[in-house]
């Protein structure tokens, strides 16, 4: 019983880190590849740099052509921030009068 309750504290301690750091960690990656994975040509994104672009090609090596006020430039999937983008793609909230 006292063997238990020496584990106990660091069996809890493992539990509060998988619930609150690795869990969400998971979910996180899982809807950045489903992100990554839905692109399309024509869609306005923003890299993790801060580029706004519009995406030209995907490629099936898991890079895009993105067009920006520079050029064409060749990035990867990854390197397209899944927030910014979709922020930059939301509808714009209606004001009240």
């Amino acid at each position: 019983m006292e063997q238990l309750q020496s584990f106990f504290p660091l069996i809890l301690l493992f539990l509060v880190i998988y619930l609150f750091m690795i869990r969400p960690q998971m979910k996180k990656q899982k809807q950045e590849k489903s992100f990554a994975n839905e692109l399309k040509k024509g869609d306005k994104v923003i890299t993790k740099s801060g580029m706004h672009a519009k995406l030209l090609e995907l490629n099936d090596d898991g890079t895009c052509i993105l067009e920006s006020a520079a050029g064409k430039m060749k990035y990867e999937r990854s390197a397209i921030s899944m927030e910014m983008s979709n922020k930059l793609n939301a509808p714009a909230p209606e004001k009240k009068k």
